[in-house]
Parts: structure tokens; sequence; C-alpha cells
């Protein structure tokens, strides 16, 4: 098992190296100039050049990403062009509203999807399952800006139940932090809910067809023993793969709920970073997110050990 981390570590080496060309070459390929938007229309060719030589725009990509490069390695993700601020401090600051947000939304999608997709499984073709399945299919639909939306009119405009934009620090005030992300949180989490219901009824079904739960049936286990202990354990390997990608998903997807709710996340600084051009935060934010979806997938792989006891990873 140690092995198998140290070896998936050592691959996220390539993946993030990859992604920031990438990255790199897509932000630098966008017609503008940096210098001439942050200067402004009434700057004159002199301060053009200045700029454009103080930030290293007027070097050849290849020799302005080597630079990039090495500084990334060290640590040191550069300044933005805009605020002149260390990206590193700039991400720090947003990042933990977009990962509350995204945690709350999953364990939302969660309670109401796994719960969901064991009742249609075990109900199968009954008006449980078809009311299940009609839930599922509302939360795949519905964008998440109209669902936002919704429930901003229905619990905060109406009923005055939760605030409607805003954001608390956890460690400010509990409540009020889980007050301001009800909302944009249910908005996400809805739609993931969809998926997740969906791949847990498939895979219960799947489960529940086989022969040694026939058996365990036979030998006089209860429902609740063959539906949980049994069940759904054999179920989860499917169920934590999609778990794993809506996580990456929802870290990614926040910006519009970001943008309506008024949350200082790392949405609304990817689209104030992306209107100014300011490359180095465009470029950080990227691969810190790049980072954390592809540990999450270790995370999920590990997760598959627990679940199914005949994964050996000390072969592989």
């Amino acid at each position: 098992m140690a092995s198998y981390v140290v070896r998936r570590l050592l691959s996220l080496i390539p993946v993030l190296l990859v992604v920031s060309i990438v990255v790199f070459l897509l932000i630098h390929l966008i017609p503008g100039d940096p210098a001439a938007v942050m200067l402004g229309a009434q700057a004159t060719p002199e301060q053009l050049a200045q700029l454009q030589e103080k930030m290293g725009l007027n070097e050849p990509l290849a020799s302005q990403f080597y630079h990039w490069i090495v500084h990334v390695l060290q640590g040191d993700m550069g300044q933005s062009l805009v605020s002149d601020k260390d990206v590193n401090t700039l991400i720090s600051e947003r990042m933990p509203a977009t990962i509350a947000l995204t945690v709350y939304a999953l364990v939302i999608s969660l309670i109401l999807a796994i719960p969901l997709g064991i009742i249609s499984a075990v109900k199968q073709n009954t008006v449980w399952d078809y009311s299940s399945m009609v839930v599922a299919l509302v939360g795949i639909s519905v964008p998440n800006f109209w669902a936002a939306l919704l429930l901003i009119i229905v619990f905060s405009l109406h009923l005055g139940w939760f605030p409607s934009t805003g954001y608390v620090a956890l460690l400010d005030n509990i409540w009020l932090h889980l007050k301001h992300l009800t909302l944009p949180a249910l908005s996400l989490g809805f739609i993931q809910a969809g998926v997740v219901t969906r791949m847990t009824r498939s895979s219960m079904l799947d489960v529940l067809r086989q022969d040694y739960i026939r058996t365990i049936r036979a030998k006089g286990g209860t429902s609740w023993h063959v539906i949980f202990r049994h069940g759904l354990k054999n179920a989860m390997i499917p169920i934590i793969t999609i778990i794993g990608l809506n996580f990456g998903l929802l870290l990614g997807g926040t910006v519009v709920v970001e943008t309506i709710f008024s949350i200082p996340g790392i949405g609304s600084l990817v689209v104030n970073s992306v209107f100014n051009r300011d490359y180095p935060v465009i470029q950080g934010v990227i691969l810190y997110i790049a980072l954390i979806y592809v540990l999450i997938n270790l995370v999920v792989d590990l997760l598959y050990a627990y679940f199914d006891p005949k994964i050996d990873y000390s072969k592989g």
C-alpha cells in the first residue's frame, strides 16, 4: 500500500506539468496584451514597453514558461499583475470558502442520494422507485443557477430562513457559516444528488441480484442485514468513483453559484483574473485545483481496498 501511494504521488509530477503547459499556452494564445489591459487605452508606447519588460512579456513563450515553472517548483506562484499580492496568499484567502461550499454540497448530495438510490433499488418498479427517479431526473436537468435563484426566492425572500448573499468563516461563527452556505450548497448538491442516486440504484440492483445475496436471504438474513451489510458495501465501488468525480466537478464548478450568493471563493477570483488577464493567478488556481483533484482520486483508489478486500495494491 505504501509503495502504491508513493507511486501515485510521483505520478502527480507529469500530470501537473502537462496541465501547467496546456494552461500556459492557452492563456498566452488569447488575443490581447495584459500590459495594455492594465494600463488602459491612454497608455503611451513607452509605458507599455516598460511594463512588458517588467512582466517579461517581451520574452519568447518558452523562456517565459521556463522562468515560471522554475519558480513554481520552488513554491513561488508569482505575484498578481493587478493587486501585486502573492498568488499563494490570494488562493489561501479564497480556497477555504470554496472547499467549505464543495464539502457541504457533497454531504447534502450524499444525504439525499444514497437513501433514494437504496429505496429505488429495493422497491424496484414501485411508486417509490418512480418517485426517486423523478427526483433524480429533476436534479440532473435543473441548472445550478436556476436552482440557486429559486432557493433564494423561496427560502430567503419569502420565508426568510436563510440569507441570500454573503459568507461567514467557519471559525468566526459555525451557525452563521452553515446558514450562509446552505442555499448555495443545496443548489450544487441537488444536481449531484441526481447522478449519485441513479448510480446507487443501478449498482444496488446488480448486487441484489447476485447468487450470494439469495444465499444469505435463504439462510434467514434480515432485510436490513442483507441491504446494508452485504448489498450496499459491495455496491460502493462505482458509487465512490462517482463521488470522487463529483467532488472535482463541484470544486471547479462553483463559479456561478459563488457569484450569485456573493461568496468570496476561488470562483470569483478566477472570474476577476480572467477579465483582468491576470495570468499568474489563473495558472496558480488551476494548478491548485488539479492537485486537489488528483489527490481526491488517490483517496478514492485507496477506499476501493476497504470496500473490496480482493484489491491488492502491493502487486500494482
